[in-house]
């Protein structure tokens, strides 16, 4: 090395002999110190480094190139027009034509009540007709709670009835008919204005109707897509749509609460899809009343269009008396 290149190496290797420093000559300080070190610590330290940038390169590509698991949505419609055909997948999944098209479903199992979120401990065997309406004919349920004969006699019996038609409830037994109370048969209907049925047979008829798109969402843990429908008097019901299977997972709707003058909120879960004569059937159903487990239903058997005696959702015709 040369005594002009001695000179600027050290120059450079102590600033302190010097009044200023560029950002050059900081650069070439911090190079010097480098070479001064044991050369066994320069590859260390190099390959640390190395190991460092390698690492680090791929991990943020992963992230990048991770694809999202939520569904796309078109950026050339609207939020209603993504809702409208959120809505019509959905009816497609359901069975199109032939479900809107059932006379009636007839089904046998059990549920069971809760309080607070805890079961209370009582399960009801019970068997259930539900006519859907169409032109002359009402939509009406008939629901028998099953129990046993006796401690003695095996088998089953119908002692009571409940027959839900042309906005009346009415228990019934081999003694005679009674009307359930208000508050009951409210509910029941409250239930039904904003069932899945409904939102095809009458919401979306209805004239001034609005259909929004709220994105994507989580019913127990499965992607679904959002999609309320508001009506012209401010009543809404939404729907959440499973992003895979286009099948409703859960509905939801508010409700004014005149006792204590706030809102109370009414939701099902649908669960447990199985195909019954082409038609999927959730044979799970679970009811929540403002956050809280209120029931749980579980079909153990379901059929469509039976052929039923004409006295069937007659409140009037009351039970033989078992023997």
């Amino acid at each position: 090395m040369g005594e002009t290149q001695m000179i600027d190496w050290y120059r450079n290797c102590h600033p302190e002999r010097r009044l200023s420093q560029s950002r050059r000559e900081r650069r070439s300080r911090r190079t010097c110190g480098l070479l001064e070190m044991p050369v066994l610590l320069q590859i260390a330290l190099l390959i640390a480094i190395g190991l460092l940038t390698t690492a680090t390169l791929p991990l943020r590509a992963q992230a990048r190139d991770i694809p999202n698991a939520g569904p796309t949505h078109p950026t050339d419609q609207t939020q209603e027009q993504r809702g409208r055909k959120l809505l019509e997948q959905m009816l497609e999944a359901l069975g199109g034509d032939a479900w809107l098209n059932r006379h009636n479903i007839r089904v046998y199992g059990h549920s069971g009540r809760f309080f607070q979120g805890a079961p209370n401990g009582i399960v009801i065997d019970f068997t259930a007709i539900h006519q859907f309406a169409s032109g002359d004919r009402p939509e009406a349920q008939r629901i028998g709670f099953i129990t046993d004969k006796s401690m003695i006699l095996p088998g089953k019996k119908i002692d009571i009835v409940q027959i839900w038609i042309n906005n009346t409830g009415h228990e019934v037994t081999y003694k005679g008919n009674t009307t359930l109370p208000k508050d009951q048969v409210d509910d029941f209907y409250r239930r039904q204005d904003h069932s899945i049925e409904s939102i095809y047979r009458v919401w979306l008829k209805a004239p001034g109707v609005v259909v929004i798109d709220e994105g994507s969402t989580m019913v127990e843990r499965r992607i679904t897509e959002r999609v309320t429908i508001l009506s012209d008097n401010n009543d809404a019901v939404t729907v959440d749509i499973d992003a895979t299977t286009h099948l409703p997972r859960r509905r939801t709707f508010q409700w004014r609460n005149t006792t204590f003058k706030d809102h109370d909120e009414d939701a099902e879960e649908y669960d447990d899809y199985h195909t019954i004569q082409g038609l999927p059937t959730a044979l799970t159903i679970t009811r929540y009343h403002n956050g809280d487990m209120a029931s749980q239903t579980f079909y153990t058997k379901a059929e469509y269009d039976v052929n039923l005696p004409p006295e069937t959702f007659n409140p009037d015709v009351l039970l033989k008396k078992k023997q």
